[in-house]
């Protein structure tokens, strides 16, 4: 490898470790100052590079929190389908519903306070968005042998959204057991539907 080779892709490595390093700065500074109160002098300070690196790396703050919002969902993704491979029992598949969502929650602390800040930020709109779909679609997959009604299903999706889980923990529930009370409640909502249609 020439010498001229040898350091442009050494300045093409320090360069993506320095971006990583602000998009992983202002994804902690999120989690404990809120988007709006976060700056981009706030984001250098705790990345260690100056102001005009961030805007070299990142133009606007928008971009930015895009950025962190793209490193979150492909470090932190949401559970996906696979998760009942091998479930065939409703009872079964409800609870690894219910603790695989949570366990997203726990993975990714921040959530919950970063989607109260979402209006006016587009890039946390459709992060919140892709959640709350993916969720559904989840729920959808759970029930899907059993041929819950759609507005059932929607309830359930809803029973396991992240302002559920922060009630539960914050009231001293572990993730587990708040999945598992939850999964209780879904059981039991599904058992009474069951039985109504079954004397129809």
């Amino acid at each position: 490898m020439s010498p001229r080779r040898y350091r442009l892709d050494r300045r093409a490595e320090t360069a993506e470790e320095t971006r990583r390093r602000i998009v992983e700065a202002t994804y902690a500074l999120h989690g404990e100052r809120g988007i709006y109160a976060t700056t981009m002098t706030h984001i250098a300070e705790r990345a260690g590079v100056s102001v005009g690196t961030v805007y070299h790396h990142f133009p606007t703050y928008q971009d930015a929190v895009f950025a962190c919002s793209q490193h979150v969902a492909a470090t932190i993704p949401f559970p996906t389908a696979d998760i009942f491979a091998g479930l065939s029992s409703l009872d079964e598949r409800v609870r690894r519903l219910a603790r695989e969502t949570f366990g997203f929650y726990e993975r990714l602390p921040v959530y919950e306070r970063i989607r109260s800040e979402r209006w006016d930020m587009p890039p946390i709109q459709a992060h919140v968005e892709r959640e709350e779909n993916d969720r559904l679609a989840l729920a959808r997959e759970a029930l899907r042998p059993f041929k819950v009604k759609p507005r059932l299903v929607e309830a359930c999706a809803a029973l396991l959204d992240v302002a559920v889980y922060g009630a539960l923990t914050r009231n001293g529930l572990t993730p587990a057991k708040a999945a598992e009370e939850v999964s209780g409640f879904i059981l039991a909502r599904l058992a009474a539907e069951a039985s109504r249609a079954a004397s129809r």
